[in-house]
């Protein structure tokens, strides 16, 4: 098992990777549509896009949970 302090960078890892997954495959059969070579290419822009999304997520929910505390009542 991983320790709990990892919780935030994990929570990011799985949050981004399944993110980026709906997102580039939705945007890829779109622009190529499900043809021959579909789950190549999206796997590749899956895989670019992962990279890009994990930091991401790591650097912005910090600030997108201040956001959300101050537009609920707690």
């Amino acid at each position: 098992m991983i320790p709990a302090r990892f919780s935030p960078v994990l929570f990011g890892l799985i949050l981004s990777g399944l993110m980026s997954l709906i997102v580039s495959g939705l945007s890829t059969a779109r622009a190529l549509g499900l043809g021959e070579g579909f789950v190549a290419v999206w796997l590749g822009n899956w895989a670019v896009s992962w990279a890009i999304a994990f930091p991401t997520v790591l650097v912005v929910a910090p600030l997108t949970r201040r956001i959300v505390a101050r537009l609920v009542r707690g």
